[in-house]
């Protein structure tokens, strides 16, 4: 029976475990590009026993970002220093992944602690764009509603960026179609609003994803794993559903997708969840169970047991952790203790692995 510390395979990556760290925005960038800060902070998690980091989300494209301070990947001078961290994250047994990312229409807002408002072009802002010209809400403003050409552009900056994962040494990628962002704005029927192919109907709304999916698949081979993180419900009658998930899983499983990221919520504002210990874990399971896809449980999973439960009870095949992993660092190594698993430590830190 597979545990939290069970080996699996992916493609051509074998995870060490079944804990990858969840991208986490840390909005500390100058022009998209990663610095000391993504190696202290990746480094440290690839030591502490994660078998795979996924970074936070890249932005494809400049106004693709969230904010100013967004991580990038949309241009070549982006792939050195990433190639580095990588580099690093691998000599520890460490699967780097990248999450690809374009913020649709909740970009060009200041991080949180820079004051969270949406940025007008004076304060260094930039004209969003969406499937539709409807703001995510009144304290954003409205996007600009993408022509043809737009959705031309969007689908080759995927494309480039996946080709710039390459050149990094990224051995994974996801691409972000959760949380409001512009790939979830196509599918929901909360922010879509298109009369022409990209809109409307079930098949027209998942088209864009679709076309990113192939154009990415084009750089990156089939031998690779590539992960779909999705809003899997976005917690209301007028939105995405649990049942639109799972139609959406039977699909792309056969277009290239290896893993689906069973995240919800953030594209309709106001909405009511009840937050609980691993509340979006039965969309992880009911996924897998009604399309057969490889899918990962995150969302308020804090402890060894909880995160152990999810694998050995087959409900998902990996767990993804972010706020546990701020809070420490070395979660697999502590977990694996405190399950009675042995795992290998850092030689540096071996003289500290059993308390006297």
């Amino acid at each position: 029976m597979a545990n939290l510390f069970s080996p699996l395979k992916i493609k051509n990556v074998e995870l060490k475990n079944r804990i990858i760290v969840s991208p986490m925005c840390e909005y500390s960038s100058i022009d998209g590009f990663a610095n000391d800060w993504h190696l202290v902070h990746i480094g440290s998690r690839a030591v502490g026993g994660a078998a795979m980091i996924i970074s936070e989300a890249a932005a494809v494209s400049p106004e693709g970002r969230i904010t100013p301070d967004d991580l990038g990947i949309w241009k070549d001078e982006h792939i050195p220093f990433l190639k580095r961290i990588n580099e690093f994250t691998e000599m520890h047994g460490c699967i780097p992944g990248i999450q690809l990312a374009h913020a649709g229409r909740k970009a060009s807002m200041a991080t949180s602690w820079k004051g969270g408002n949406m940025l007008n072009n004076e304060e260094g802002g930039w004209q969003n764009v969406a499937p539709s010209a409807v703001a995510y809400s009144s304290s954003y403003k409205v996007p600009k509603e993408m022509t043809k050409d737009d959705i031309k552009k969007a689908v080759q900056d995927f494309q480039d960026a996946a080709a710039r994962s390459v050149k990094a040494g990224f051995k994974v990628i996801e691409l972000h179609g959760a949380h409001g962002y512009l790939i979830n704005e196509f599918l929901s029927p909360a922010s879509n609003f298109r009369t022409d192919e990209y809109g409307g109907s079930f098949e027209n709304r998942i088209r864009f994803l679709l076309e990113v999916i192939e154009s990415v698949r084009k750089v990156w081979t089939e031998e690779n794993p590539l992960f779909l993180r999705i809003s899997a419900t976005e917690w209301s009658d007028n939105g995405w559903k649990e049942e639109d998930s799972i139609r959406l899983a039977q699909i792309v499983k056969t277009k290239g997708i290896d893993l689906m990221d069973c995240s919800t919520g953030g594209n309709i504002p106001g909405v009511k969840i009840e937050l609980k210990p691993m509340y979006q874990t039965g969309l992880a399971e009911n996924i897998k169970k009604a399309t057969g896809i490889m899918t990962g449980a995150v969302g308020l999973i804090n402890t060894p047991q909880e995160a152990n439960s999810i694998i050995e009870e087959g409900k998902a095949d990996v767990v993804l952790m972010a706020r546990e992993f701020l809070r420490n660092p070395y979660f697999p190594l502590s977990a694996a203790h405190e399950l009675g698993i042995d795992v290998p430590w850092p030689v540096q830190y071996e003289r500290a692995k059993k308390k006297k």
